[in-house]
């Protein structure tokens, strides 16, 4: 009988031992599923440096980390990521400035934004070097290339900061052979691309940053639909934590997991262009600026927010009494996340 006893509490032992096991691994399923929750993200462009910290963020297993599977849609000539975010096909988009968060609220579509990943945004404007074209007030009333979107973008800021009129438009052809040809040319470009073509053609060109003067756009913005932020915030948070960390790592850390992945989605992507655009980021504090110093990357506020929504709506591209507000969420920003990671 004691052998028999011994025989059936062996058996007892092993089937709770197999239970356990079964327990664990269903757990472990749970926990896995949890830790799978797929989000798609569109960026603004076909990849580059400036989309660093989101590649890095999977290269690196960052998002991963946070419990997510990320799926990354570069952007492009021909796709519209801001349509297809209000349409539910996309969780995020990367918005490239203040203008699109407001247009939705202008159009009273349900999207808000919910961190700024640029607190400067990267427009500049290019002249040749000794010509008198130093600084943004000495081009009053100079011929200036810019395209249709910037006539009705930062353009604003221009005619509101220093009094340029549309009568110095001249058409931009996405070309650098008009201002090569013309030490008086003057275009409009962006930090880390045009400034590095003309730099190979032998040029050093007169860079100036539209956001050092005081324009308050906010660039390369993660934003959402107002239905995602209501039902899933815990969701919303660890997207964007991760993609914070995702910059600080791209930025401070090694970004060659980042850099692997930007040239495999757009194989016209060199070394030393994508380096060109993460020394520029730096050198002016495109990510890691202002707000961001003391609240960590992705930081805005309301503050900015009112001064953007009043000269453009001065304007005239928006209703003085438009509640701006509606364009942006707070609550998951200014937390410091990651700040530690800044080496």
């Amino acid at each position: 009988m004691l052998s028999l006893s011994k025989h059936g509490a062996d058996v007892m032992i092993l089937r709770l031992s197999v239970l356990a096991a079964a327990l664990m691994v269903a757990l472990s399923a749970t926990v896995s599923a949890h830790a799978a929750d797929k989000v798609t993200f569109g960026t603004d462009w076909k990849a580059q440096a400036e989309h660093g910290g989101f590649y890095q963020a999977i290269g690196a297993g960052i998002y991963a980390k946070h419990g997510l599977e990320v799926t990354l849609r570069p952007g492009g000539p021909q796709v519209n990521h801001a349509q297809l975010l209000a349409a539910g096909r996309l969780d995020f988009n990367m918005s490239s400035n203040s203008f699109i968060s407001l247009n939705y609220v202008k159009e009273n579509i349900p999207m808000v934004a919910v961190a700024a990943m640029y607190q400067k945004d990267p427009s500049v404007l290019i002249a040749h070097p000794g010509q008198g074209n130093d600084s943004l007030a000495q081009l009053k009333g100079k011929p200036i290339m810019i395209g249709a979107d910037t006539r009705v973008g930062w353009w604003l800021f221009l005619r509101s900061k220093f009094g340029y009129n549309d009568e110095q438009i001249r058409p931009y052809t996405f070309s650098a052979a008009p201002f090569l040809a013309s030490t008086s040319a003057i275009q409009q470009g962006y930090l880390g691309s045009e400034p590095f073509v003309i730099e190979g053609q032998g040029v050093k060109p007169v860079i100036m940053l539209i956001a050092d003067a005081g324009y308050a756009s906010y660039g390369a913005l993660i934003q959402t639909s107002q239905k995602l932020v209501a039902e899933n915030p815990a969701l919303v948070q660890r997207f964007v934590d991760a993609s914070i960390e995702g910059w600080y790592s791209y930025l401070y850390g090694d970004p060659a997991s980042g850099n692997a992945l930007i040239k495999k989605d757009n194989p016209e992507m060199t070394d030393p262009l994508i380096a060109y655009g993460i020394a520029k980021m730096k050198q002016y504090g495109i990510v890691d600026s202002g707000d961001a110093s003391a609240n960590g990357v992705g930081a805005m506020s309301e503050a900015r927010w009112k001064e953007f929504h009043a000269v453009m709506s001065e304007q005239g591209l928006y209703p003085k009494d438009m509640d701006y507000r509606k364009a942006y969420t707070l609550a998951f920003v200014n937390k410091k996340t990651g700040i530690g990671l800044k080496k």
